[in-house]
């Protein structure tokens, strides 16, 4: 079984990727987290199969989050799900190691065309 750490400041939007994933199609324990920090914590206790983050949250940013990830060496598949997908933040996502960027308004038909080539 698949293990997804879903981290997003807001509560409903957290509901809404975890809605989104299993319209797609994906039966994945999920777990969430509040914000970069919360999720940093959770990785460390035990890290995911994959982690989807938003990228604008308090404490810890999603690109905060996924830079010190790799600074701590984890390779954990990371992709951001977030409201703005600018080509500035493409780039930065790639830079940092995501690979992939999906932004909202999303439909189980966008997360299965970035999340399915991940997990091949």
């Amino acid at each position: 079984m698949i293990r997804v750490l879903v981290a997003d400041d807001s509560r409903v939007m957290r509901q809404i990727v975890i809605r989104t994933l299993r319209q797609a199609g994906y039966d994945w324990e999920v777990r969430e987290a509040a914000d970069g920090a919360q999720a940093l914590e959770e990785i460390r206790a035990d890290e995911p199969d994959v982690v989807l983050s938003d990228w604008n949250m308090p404490e810890m940013t999603g690109i905060e989050l996924l830079r010190r990830l790799r600074q701590e060496g984890f390779g954990t598949p990371f992709g951001f799900v977030t409201s703005e997908g600018s080509p500035e933040m493409r780039e930065k996502a790639e830079a940092a190691g995501a690979l992939f960027l999906i932004a909202k308004p999303f439909t189980p038909e966008s997360f299965r065309e970035v999340i399915d080539p991940v997990l091949a």
